[in-house]
C-alpha cells in the first residue's frame, strides 16, 4: 500500500472509531471486531452467533459490531490497530498472526498435523493455550482457534500432482515466513500478495496459482481464474480469534467471564459449519468445471522435512514441535 492509500486508510478508520464513539453514548459497551472475510463465511455467521449471545448474556449491555471483507483494513493493519488500543477484537490467520507473535508460526509447518482430530487436541489443550498466551506480551490476547481446515493449491495453467510441478511457478503466500519457507521447499516461487489484490493478480498473470481451504477456494471466486485443485492439504493452519490486551484489561471479571463463554460457543458452532461448507464448497467448484486432484502426499512430506531442519536449532520451539508430533 502507497503512502496516499495509507492516509486514507488511516482517515477511513479513524472516522469509524469517531462513530463507534458516539454511540458509546447509550450506556451499552461496543466491542468493535474486524475481520477479512466475507459475511456468508463461517467464521461471520460464528462471530454473528457470539453476539447475539452476549448481548442475551448480558442483558443488552454488551454488544458487538462487526465490520467484515477489510473495511478497516487487512489483518496485519487490524492487528496493528488492536495492539494500539483502536479496535477491539479480529479473527486473524496464523500465517498474519505469526509475524506479531512469533512462536504461533510452528503451526503453521507443513504436515505438522496428523488430521483433524489431532490438530484440535494440540489447538484445545496446554499447547494450543501456551502459544495464544505468548500474544499477550505483544498486546493480543488470544482467545481460542477456529477450524480453517487445510490448505491446499489451486493453479492456473496445469495440475500440480507433485512438488516437481511447482517449479517455475509463482503462488500468492501470505505474508509468512514459514508459508513461504514451505512453498520454496517444494519448488515454488512464492509471491506475498493480499487476499483483497488476488483475484486480480490471478487473471493478470501476476501470480500462477494460490493456495487455500475449499471455502476460500469457492466464496472468493477464484474457480473462475484457477481450473485445478490440487488436494495435498500441506497445512492445517487455524484461524485465531485476538482481543487486544487494552481492551481485554478494561472489561470486568464478569464481562470477561461472558465473552470467554460466547467466544468458546462460537468455536463450536463454527467448527460444526466448517465441516458442512467444506464439502459443499468442494461440490460446487467442481460442478462449475475445476478439476480436483488428489494427489499422493508423501512426496510433499518429503520436501518439507527441509523446513523443519531450520528448527532443529530452536531451543525453544524445536521440543514443541516434537510434542505436538508424538501426540495421538
Amino acid at each position: 500500500m502507497d503512502r496516499g492509500s495509507l492516509k486514507i486508510h488511516a482517515l477511513l478508520v479513524l472516522a469509524v472509531l469517531l462513530l463507534f464513539g458516539c454511540k458509546n453514548t447509550d450506556g451499552v459497551k461496543y466491542i468493535r471486531l474486524a475481520h477479512g472475510l466475507d459475511i456468508n463465511h463461517s467464521v461471520h455467521k460464528a462471530m454473528v452467533k457470539m453476539g447475539e449471545d452476549l448481548a442475551e448474556l448480558s442483558g443488552g449491555t454488551i454488544k458487538i459490531e462487526i465490520y467484515p471483507n477489510q473495511q478497516l483494513g487487512t489483518e496485519r493493519e487490524i492487528l496493528e490497530l488492536i495492539q494500539i488500543g483502536s479496535l477491539d477484537m479480529t479473527k486473524v490467520s496464523v500465517a498474519t498472526l505469526e509475524n506479531f507473535a512469533p512462536k504461533t508460526r510452528i503451526l503453521g509447518l507443513p504436515y505438522l498435523f496428523k488430521n483433524r482430530q489431532h490438530a484440535f487436541a494440540v489447538l484445545d489443550g496446554p499447547i494450543g493455550q501456551q502459544l495464544l498466551d505468548d500474544g499477550q506480551k505483544y498486546w493480543l490476547k488470544g482467545l481460542g482457534y477456529y477450524d480453517a481446515g487445510s490448505r491446499s493449491f489451486y493453479s492456473k495453467e496445469r495440475p500440480i500432482e507433485h512438488p516437481d510441478d511447482l517449479e517455475g511457478l509463482k503462488i500468492r503466500v501470505m505474508e509468512s515466513v514459514t508459508a513461504i519457507e514451505m512453498v520454496n521447499s517444494f519448488g515454488g516461487s512464492p509471491t506475498p500478495i493480499s487476499w483483497g489484490e488476488l483475484y486480480t493478480s490471478l487473471q493478470q498473470g501476476v501470480v500462477d496459482g494460490a493456495e487455500n481451504n475449499p471455502p476460500s477456494f469457492y466464496l472468493s471466486r477464484h474457480y473462475e481464474v484457477c481450473q485445478y485443485y490440487s488436494l495435498n492439504e500441506h497445512t492445517f493452519s487455524p484461524d485465531v480469534l485476538v482481543a487486544g490486551t487494552h481492551f481485554w484489561d478494561k472489561l470486568s471479571t464478569q464481562e470477561q467471564a461472558w465473552l470467554k463463554e460466547v467466544v468458546d460457543n462460537s468455536i463450536a458452532y463454527q467448527r460444526k459449519l466448517w465441516a458442512e461448507v467444506e464439502a459443499e464448497a468442494l461440490h460446487e467448484v467442481k460442478k462449475s468445471g475445476v478439476k480436483i486432484i488428489r494427489p499422493d502426499k508423501e512426496p510433499f512430506m518429503k520436501r518439507a522435512e527441509k523446513v523443519y531442519e531450520q528448527y532443529k536449532s530452536e531451543k525453544e520451539l524445536y521440543p514443541i514441535i516434537q510434542q505436538i508430533q508424538t501426540m495421538q
